[in-house]
């Protein structure tokens, strides 16, 4: 296993950052592609990179993510997150080769009473949940083997993020207004590298493959996560204007956006938990690591 090629798009995201820092200490041989090495939107060059590389896993973190964009950049989003996961998955296919993609609870309309399950029918709200749900729908039609992992609210300390805005703005404003009526589970980028080599090696081992839900545990909403961040900070010595109990909450009808959020966003990861057979960390633990990682440029700034 520690010869095997790995592809890995995105590589310059903060979830492609992470990734590549642990297949290369896992002793995999990475060849690692940020915007600066290829545009993923050329997918007669993606497709010539796979077929020269001959990697036996593909692993694509790259994405349009720009949610409000999307509403008008629709081709854009349909290219990076529908078409071109789809071209991996036939290229994973025609090579033997095994494809890791990523996903998110934003192909759901967030209508649900609980947390969703990889069963639950898709309902995405946004061009941007649509493109998703497409690019998961082109890897399954692929037949290529395949593991997409959806996830939730990544944060992480390489590349920008809720987490980051949210200091920037608490050291240059006097106050703060944050949405209260969206819930879900933010992820934490390192982990979410962390688990995805064990899906791999599990995926090698004993056959796993398919669609799975990765979040940590328990539950919040952007309101009670600016605020955590923001208690978290002060005790980590950030000089702060706003404090954590000054945020105020306001309704999502209160900060229109261009592309409509799922309103419940909690996705069900017992079904992966059970097959890593792995403790899930609370949210929580992984924004206070991303923060302690963010202390000393922070405090140099």
């Amino acid at each position: 296993m520690a010869a095997e090629q790995v592809l890995l798009f995105g590589a310059a995201g903060q979830l492609g950052h992470e990734l590549n820092l642990r297949l290369q200490t896992a002793g995999y041989t990475v060849t690692a592609l940020g915007r600066q090495q290829l545009d993923v939107s050329d997918l007669a060059a993606v497709r010539e990179q796979v077929r020269q590389l001959q990697p036996r896993w593909i692993i694509n973190a790259a994405a349009y993510t720009a949610v409000d964009q999307a509403e008008q950049q629709v081709q854009q989003a349909q290219t990076l997150n529908a078409d071109l996961p789809a071209l991996l998955g036939e290229e994973a296919k025609r090579l033997g080769a095994a494809l890791l993609h990523y996903s998110t609870d934003y192909v759901f309309n967030g209508r649900a009473n609980r947390p969703y399950l990889e069963t639950d029918a898709t309902d995405p709200l946004s061009v941007y949940g649509r493109s998703k749900r497409d690019g998961e729908l082109g890897i399954h039609a692929s037949g290529a083997r395949h593991l997409v992992l959806r996830t939730s609210w990544v944060v992480g300390a390489h590349g920008q993020n809720f987490l980051k805005t949210m200091l920037r703005l608490a050291t240059e404003r006097d106050s703060l207004r944050v949405v209260v009526d969206q819930a879900g589970v933010p992820t934490a980028a390192d982990w979410l590298a962390d688990i995805s080599l064990q899906a791999m090696r599990q995926a090698e081992q004993q056959g796993l493959q398919g669609l799975f839900h990765a979040t940590p545990s328990g539950q919040t909403n952007w309101h009670a996560y600016a605020q955590h961040v923001l208690a978290q900070a002060a005790q980590l010595g950030w000089a702060l204007k706003v404090a954590s109990q000054d945020v105020q909450p306001i309704s999502t009808a209160e900060y229109p956006l261009p592309a409509a959020r799922p309103a419940y966003g909690l996705l069900d990861s017992k079904v992966l938990a059970h097959h890593l057979g792995s403790e899930w960390p609370s949210w929580q633990a992984g924004v206070d690591r991303v923060l302690s990682h963010l202390r000393p440029s922070a405090n140099a700034d």
